[in-house]
């Protein structure tokens, strides 16, 4: 029970037990030499015991390892559930998936933090400094080259990789070709797509360009090379691979590093005070990757043939060769994460001394970074081997079982017919909804988008429209797989009335909604929703599992942009209303005061 006492009582027991020190007396002796000059004082070395340290570093630890908690274990933990309880089935080799997880959990982690202590400030510094030092064709020609390489060093590549020994080459001889004969290939025009999308995001940072009209001249050639390639028998069925890299180029590297580069050459030329300029490059670094892989694949089309392709792969098969040992686990992870990290970090060092002939900035704190970056990505294609694209074959590889007979599975097709499409289905969606809504950059950019529209667009409402969206996607994704549906009649509609949409919305709402599609794909969610794919392709005897990301991209899209109709019609009826009243106001007053006078 609270009680009064007096101040003086009160500054009494305060003051107690004080003992006031002088700051000589905590402070050594001044030492001085033998001419009479100071000796400037060096501190000792701080000696921490063990727990001191575990206390100090534990909260920048547990804040760090949530993020990546809570993006993955709810997932698998959903995997597992469903596989046990609704498809009757066990878990296979659940310690090897479990320890997986777990290195992509402390893989992500790592690399995280590295990218954010020590990648992060060369993007800063060259979008900062280039402008004042270079001319524009050289920060066009550094933006280009950094797109490419931020491309190689997204962790999903690694996955979209490790598909092509999935694919069956009687069934689709292109799309084999493309992720095993011309793999590094794919990813380098996969990479020239975002070094492009960073020249254009730049240059539409400088000029303020709308984004608008840069949708239109992207989708529509790429829609009408999508119709072409689709008429090709055996070429259309490179289509969803094509579709999914633009899924995959926008990560955790690419959009902070590009973007940061953008904004800072934006801000530096005086342009990048708009409240938008930050939106639009996440869309371009999403499209353009589709039409270079479409390109290579005509391309590919020109100097080979389905029949040289299968006649290389079984002589291949039938030719006995031995492995090196660069090419076994984990030499085969720890090579690739310095493949990925290195060649980008040695490009910004030469930059940094060569063209803006500076040094580097904390060189301590960013070798520090540049270690965790290399140390998280090999863990993380550890625990993607083993973990998540172990688990994502595995579910998708028994989710059929519950409206198809399996041989995997004893007593398939477990429901009715109907009964198992909707589980399948149900499955799919959930399995979208949750890992959208799980992502952090989702979060991210819901506050930015709540504070832009001044609270008209909720961040809840973005979230969960995006979630849905996403989620709807992936399920058509599967209905496709399922009844074998030419990806193409799900593209064009979509993306058509996506274009539509882009019409009727405003220039702040066809931002937000553009790049919403590209903070859905985080590094969890490309290689479980790929892997998953693949495997229920595999188990419906599918010619190919791809499509499925394409699909969860397009969802957002439109269902952002409808909501943000949805709310342009609130706010603009709210606005009629309220117009209405004040001109209703003065004839009253009028009315009544004739009245009076009458």
């Amino acid at each position: 029970m609270p009680q009064d006492i007096r101040f003086g009582d009160f500054v009494r027991e305060i003051t107690t037990q004080h003992e006031h020190l002088s700051y000589n007396d905590v402070t050594p002796d001044q030492q001085v030499d033998a001419d009479g000059r100071d000796i400037p004082f060096k501190a000792p070395p701080i000696q921490l015991r063990f727990i001191d340290a575990f206390r100090l570093i534990k909260p920048y630890i547990s804040t760090r390892l949530q993020d990546q908690l809570r993006a993955v274990v709810p997932l698998a933990l959903y995997l597992m559930l469903f596989e046990i309880i609704v498809l009757r089935a066990e878990v296979v080799d659940a310690d090897i998936i479990t320890a997986g997880l777990i290195a992509v959990i402390l893989g992500l982690m790592l690399f995280m933090e590295g990218l954010r202590v020590g990648l992060m400030p060369f993007g800063e510094a060259l979008g900062t400094s280039l402008p004042t030092k270079a001319k524009l064709p050289v920060v066009l020609c550094i933006a280009f080259i950094l797109g490419i390489g931020v491309t190689f060093a997204e962790p999903a590549i690694g996955a979209l990789k490790a598909a092509g020994q999935i694919v069956q080459v009687e069934n689709a001889p292109y799309l084999y070709t493309l992720l095993n004969d011309w793999a590094e290939i794919l990813v380098l025009i996969v990479g020239i797509g975002v070094g492009a999308a960073a020249v254009l995001g730049t240059l539409r940072f400088l000029y303020s360009w709308s984004l608008k009209p840069l949708i239109y001249l992207t989708v529509i050639p790429t829609l009408g090379l999508t119709f072409y390639i689709a008429q090709h028998p055996e070429l259309s069925k490179m289509l969803g691979l094509a579709w999914d890299c633009g899924a995959v180029t926008t990560g955790p590297v690419t959009v902070p590093l590009v973007l940061s580069l953008g904004i800072g050459i934006a801000a530096s030329a005086g342009k990048g005070g708009d409240s938008m300029s930050g939106f639009g490059i996440v869309t371009l670094a999403s499209l353009f990757p589709i039409l270079g892989v479409m390109g290579l694949a005509v391309y590919v089309e020109q100097v080979t043939t389905p029949v040289e392709i299968i006649a290389a792969a079984n002589g291949l098969a039938n030719t006995a060769t031995t492995i090196a040992w660069y090419e076994t686990t984990p030499w085969v992870e720890i090579i690739g994460g310095m493949r990925a990290i290195v060649p980008l970090v040695l490009f910004l060092m030469l930059v940094m001394h060569f063209i803006l002939r500076e040094k580097l900035p904390q060189p301590r704190n960013i070798a520090y970074g540049i270690v965790l970056c290399v140390v998280g990505m090999i863990i993380f294609n550890l625990g993607l081997s083993y973990g998540l694209s172990k688990l994502g074959n595995q579910s998708g590889s028994l989710v059929p079982a519950a409206f198809t007979t399996l041989e995997h599975v004893e007593t398939s097709p477990l429901y009715q017919y109907h009964v198992g499409i909707i589980i399948a289905l149900t499955f799919a969606w959930i399995l979208g909804f949750g890992a959208t809504l799980a992502e952090p950059a989702l979060n991210a950019l819901g506050l930015t988008v709540e504070s832009l529209t001044n609270g008209a667009f909720r961040k809840s409402l973005l979230m969960y429209a995006v979630s849905i969206g996403v989620g709807c996607g992936i399920a058509l994704g599967v209905l496709k797989i399922v009844f074998a549906i030419p990806i193409v009649y799900l593209l064009l509609p979509g993306y058509l009335l996506a274009l539509v949409l882009t019409w009727f919305s405003s220039e702040e709402f066809v931002n937000v909604a553009w790049d919403s599609a590209g903070v859905t794909t985080g590094p969890v969610t490309v290689p479980l929703v790929l892997a998953m794919g693949l495997g229920f392709g595999n188990a419906v005897e599918a010619i190919e599992g791809f499509g499925i990301l394409s699909m969860a991209s397009i969802g957002p899209i439109i269902s952002v942009m409808t909501v943000g109709l949805w709310i342009n019609w609130k706010v603009a009826r709210k606005h009629q209303r309220y117009d209405q009243s004040l001109n209703k106001q003065p004839l009253a007053g009028k009315a009544t005061l004739n009245s009076k006078t009458a």
